[in-house]
Parts: C-alpha cells; structure tokens; sequence
C-alpha cells in the first residue's frame, strides 16, 4: 500500500514514514500543498493523510480539488479543539481526521480502517430500495434511474442502511464496522456523511430518518418516511 503525507512538518513526517514503513507501507511526504496536490493527482497511491495548515495552498483546497475527480481516501490532520476544521473537511469529502497531537499507532489504526473499507470485497448482489439503487460490483449509485456521485465512505453507510431497509442501524454500530473505534459524543463523522447523502439522494422526499439518540433507519417505501 502506497501512502502520501502532507505535512510541513519535517520532523512528524521523518517520523511517521518511518513508523508506517516498519508498517510495511510505502511512504511519500511532501511538505507544500502545491507539491502535494501534484503528487497526489498523479495517482498511485491507496490514501493520503492531509494536514489542515499547509504553505502554498491548504488542506481543504487540496481536498476540494482531489474530490472534483477523485475518490482516493483521504484522512486529515486537524488542530486539536478546531471543531470547525473537522466539520469542513468533512463537508468536503474527507474519510475521517485525526486531532493534532497524536500518537502514531492511532494513526496507523486509523489508516488500517480506512484501507479496509477500500478492499474488493464479494460481490453481494445489486439492491434497490424506495427508488435508490445501489451495485457493489461497480460501486455505483442511482436515485430514480439517476446516477448519484458518492464518496467511499458514503457508499459503504448507505449499503449498510439500505441492506437493512426498515431496521434501525445504530450509529454506535456504523462507527465501530467503518472506524473500529466506537463513537463519542463529539465525533461528527457519521452524522456529517448521512447528512451527505441525504442531500444527494433526498430531492424532497426523506429516504433516511434519524432515529434520535440511537441511529438511523432507511425507509422501504414513501409511507415509511411520512410516518416518520
């Protein structure tokens, strides 16, 4: 597996590679966000790990440029106590962060989750629910016919919901099947994506209630929804 970090931090980089290296990972640093975005746009590589506060150009405009044509994995670094800066890159397609400082095994945990998710996995039968259909042999999606661009991450939550159409999935059991970590009271990941796909799939008609303080529930049929 092919790393790419974007820090401007000699040291934590020098560091990190190594760490990741004994890993068994291949690892590139670069330490500008136009450097980084180069590199990154030249594919190879199987995730990114993206400082917020780069020179040149930062995190959130290299991952806006990434996600215009890219669904490469992409875990960012953030400030510890920005709560804003999770909540943008999020928005902007991120896969998951991490807060500034860390410790690197935490890192690695979170690059194995998100490695994992990104594995070919069988083929588990094309499903289609209330009008959205979703192929796992092609990772695609449609809303009515339409195809629905989504993210990874989006992809994998919404095949969890919808194979599971009128059940309640738990937000506990969503962050512990993509993350490996259970959630916190303060970590947005999950809600942020279901609000993601919401708006690409919703078009007025609600196809995913939240269940408050438990989870969420895809809804089988329109009536579903309204009695929600």
């Amino acid at each position: 597996m092919r790393l790419l970090i974007v820090d401007d931090d000699t040291e934590l980089c020098a560091l990190l590679q190594e760490f990741l290296q004994r890993e068994g990972y291949n690892v590139e640093c670069v330490h500008d966000g136009k450097s980084g975005l180069e590199l990154a746009q030249q594919g190879g590589f199987d995730l990114i790990i993206l400082d917020v506060m780069l020179p040149g150009m930062d995190g959130f405009e290299i991952l806006k440029r990434l996600r215009a044509d890219s669904k490469i994995p992409v875990l960012m670094l953030t400030a510890r106590g920005q709560d804003v800066d999770r909540i943008v890159g999020l928005e902007l397609g991120a896969d998951d962060y991490l807060p500034k400082p860390f410790n690197p095994r935490e890192l690695s945990a979170r690059v194995k989750a998100i490695l994992r998710r990104t594995e070919p996995k069988p083929n588990r039968g094309r499903v289609e629910v209330n009008g959205i259909a979703l192929d796992p042999g092609t990772r695609e999606v449609t809303c009515e016919g339409k195809p629905v661009e989504v993210t990874t991450l989006e992809f994998d939550i919404l095949e969890q919901l919808i194979r599971n159409a009128g059940r309640v999935v738990s937000r506990d059991g969503l962050m512990e099947s993509l993350y490996n970590r259970k959630a916190t009271p303060f970590d947005r990941s999950i809600d942020m994506h279901v609000s993601h796909l919401r708006r690409k799939l919703e078009g007025g008609r609600p196809v995913i209630k939240t269940i408050r303080g438990v989870g969420y529930q895809f809804c089988q049929s329109p009536e579903e929804a309204a009695n929600g």
